[in-house]
């Protein structure tokens, strides 16, 4: 079948076609996959018989689940700080984290949403990032490239899930995928999502109990309705809790059962050498966790020869929807999916909306890591907790509980204001009172008054500056992909330590963007356990936990982490024998003309 008809929707019942809001409309079209199963998208595009991109999105949030009834929080912080997200368009057909079709259509795209394997209105085993899961994204790409209404080219666009599939789906090669937009994605499965420096992430146990449970296939009544159709988001079939069950993976059990970077996790990654697409990547500063890594990771490492590289803060949805962030994908679609040059041809290869204390400042430069950084080692004084600009060259020592606040250690007040924007890394020679350790670092700053000066982040909104993980055990390295600024662990083995062994590691401090004032001071913290702001952040309707300066991407499995084993004593060495500094990328102002 290359296209559905009014034939088609009188003899399938879930399907319907209609003229609405200035576009032609096809409800719940049935998209055939190799192994015989039946998948239903949602297809919205301009009204008459011309051919027209594709933009399409694959996932499991329910495509006929309004962005406002499932995600009334972030809607409603959206709706009221930018009036551009809600301006021309009536929100019907708002989604979470994909495009409106309202502002899109017009445009000459077609709009395509798909519900993935087991969610919404497609029936299925849910299994999420899998190799059968890419394989049914690949298919859907190819359907929608060979269909009557179709120009051949096939966009990839959308937030978050519906960015991390693109970087996979894009390693098999569509014929048909021509262009893709990652904004705030993620892409390594074990680095970026699941283990951070090999500490185990709960996010996804309690995502799918929040966000896809709530959305599978066959939960009937349970679930929403369309507002727009009154339709069933998870179709007409009502299972048993029994039937629900067995068709869905148990997503947290399987990842905590998978501790080092093996084969499960590999089948969950791109293959960087096969994605060749263009690309747009677009990165949160205040991603830390889950939204900042693989967006930079992808920009450097993927072999494609047309690639962007965009970065800004806020909200992890706000920037997607708003008119800075629609515009800059639109002209990027029209470049590479209607061959129409724009403004695209001028567009820098990378650019940056710089976070400074009360804002952002846009910028463009010319690759990342950006060239003239000047690489800056604060080393450690631990006795009076300082951060130098010279090694002491005398051997000290400080422990503290890994159960604890850690040790904090400063800068002087900066003498002129400072930049710091790219990834960090911290070297240093630990010990521990038992087998292994977990190293969590936060990078800060305070004012004069030694306030801390946090932001806005994806999700929480007390975020401190940079985070960076390590499990000790872990401290392996890839040297051939390690940089000084930011290494490469392998995770292929656990190395536990001896009896009072002191063992050096480098910690990778996931990318980010500051400005510091003068006067103002940068601090390094290092601790055993998640950072914690002294303020509360509240709750979202699609979290479980309190926000306090993480969001949702904590590491407090106690499986992952016994006791026994993390609740003791780390101690932090320095001297002549034992390096312990934090690299930093201090960003000199650019040359006048």
């Amino acid at each position: 079948m290359t296209n559905t008809t009014l034939e088609d929707a009188a003899v399938d019942p879930l399907m319907r076609i209609e003229i609405r809001d200035g576009m032609e409309v096809h409800w719940n079209v049935p998209i055939p996959m190799d192994d015989g199963a039946v998948l239903r998208a949602d297809i919205f595009r301009p009204v008459g018989q011309d051919r027209h991109p594709v933009l399409l999105t694959h996932g499991p949030y329910a495509k006929g689940l309004s962005f406002q009834e499932g995600y009334p929080s972030a809607w409603n912080i959206m709706a009221e700080n930018h009036p551009d997200v809600t301006a021309n368009s009536s929100n019907k057909y708002q989604n979470w984290e994909v495009v409106d079709p309202e502002k899109w259509v017009p445009e000459g795209y077609a709009v395509v949403r798909v519900d993935s394997r087991g969610c919404g209105a497609s029936p299925g085993y849910i299994d999420h990032f899998s190799p059968r899961e890419t394989r049914d994204f690949y298919e859907c790409i190819e359907w929608a490239g060979v269909q009557d209404w179709s120009n051949g080219k096939v966009g990839l666009n959308g937030v978050s899930y519906f960015g991390i599939n693109q970087w996979q789906v894009a390693s098999l090669q569509p014929p048909h995928l021509a262009a893709m937009c990652i904004w705030e994605g993620a892409a390594d499965f074990y680095r970026d999502m699941t283990h951070h420096g090999g500490i185990l992430s709960t996010f996804w146990a309690n995502w799918s109990d929040m966000q896809v449970k709530t959305v599978q296939y066959g939960i009937g009544e349970k679930g929403k309705r369309n507002p727009v159709t009154g339709e069933l988001v998870c179709g007409p079939e009502l299972l048993d809790e029994e039937t629900l069950a067995e068709n869905r993976c148990q997503f947290g059990d399987e990842i905590r059962s998978h501790p080092l970077d093996d084969e499960y996790h590999k089948a969950r990654s791109p293959d960087w050498s096969k994605v060749n697409v263009p690309f747009l990547s677009a990165a949160n500063w205040g991603g830390q966790g889950l939204h900042t890594r693989g967006n930079f990771e992808g920009f450097m490492r993927a072999a494609s020869k047309d690639k962007w590289l965009e970065a800004h803060g806020l909200e992890h949805w706000t920037h997607f929807y708003t008119d800075y962030g629609r515009e800059l994908q639109l002209a990027f679609f029209d470049r590479f999916l209607k061959g129409e040059e724009g403004r695209w041809p001028e567009e820098p290869a990378v650019r940056l909306q710089v976070r400074k204390i009360d804002g952002f400042d846009g910028r463009e430069e010319a690759d990342w890591p950006i060239p003239r950084t000047k690489w800056t080692k604060l080393h450690f004084d631990l006795v009076n907790g300082r951060l130098l600009d010279a090694p002491k060259g005398v051997d000290e020592q400080i422990s503290f509980d890994a159960e604890g606040d850690g040790i904090t250690m400063l800068s002087a007040p900066m003498r002129e204001e400072t930049e710091i924007t790219g990834p960090s890394a911290l070297k240093m020679v630990v010990s521990s009172s038992t087998d292994d350790a977990d190293l969590f670092a936060v990078l800060r700053v305070f004012s004069p008054d030694m306030k801390e000066v946090v932001y806005q982040g994806a999700i929480d909104p007390h975020t401190p500056v940079g985070q960076g993980w390590l499990r000790v055990s872990h401290r392996k390295l890839d040297e051939e992909l390690s940089r000084p600024y930011r290494p490469y662990h392998s995770h292929d083995e656990e190395q536990f330590l001896a009896d009072g062994e002191k063992v050096p590691v480098d910690v990778e401090i996931w990318p980010t963007s500051v400005v510091v004032p003068a006067g103002y001071r940068i601090a390094l913290t290092i601790r055993g356990r998640d950072y914690e702001n002294v303020k509360s952040g509240g709750f979202l309707s699609n979290f479980k936990n309190e926000l306090r300066g993480c969001g949702p991407f904590l590491h407090n499995d106690p499986e992952d982490r016994p006791a026994p084993r993390y609740s003791g004593r780390t101690t932090i060495h320095a001297g002549a024998q034992a390096e312990a500094y934090v690299l930093l990328p201090v960003i000199p102002p650019k040359e006048a003309g």
